[in-house]
């Protein structure tokens, strides 16, 4: 799942080296901190939020676990 939304991620911004993704697990939930260069922060975000959430419905999407997924932009 991680490499799914590293590439995902990865294709969207300027500066892709600068891509960091931490993953932290508890009972029922997964969540993935993405990390990026202070100028790519937008174009993950997208206008209105819609990329960041397209992104947040092809992580669910291809969830195999029965845990919820977060996925979050660290500023």
């Amino acid at each position: 799942m991680k490499t799914l939304l590293e590439t995902i991620v990865r294709s969207l911004v300027d500066h892709p080296e600068c891509v960091v993704i931490r993953e932290t697990e508890q009972q029922q939930s997964i969540t993935y901190a993405i990390a990026l260069h202070q100028e790519d922060v937008g174009k993950v975000i997208g206008k209105n939020g819609r990329m960041i959430q397209a992104i947040r419905t092809v992580v669910q999407a291809a969830n195999e676990s029965k845990k919820r997924i977060d996925v979050r932009i660290e500023e």
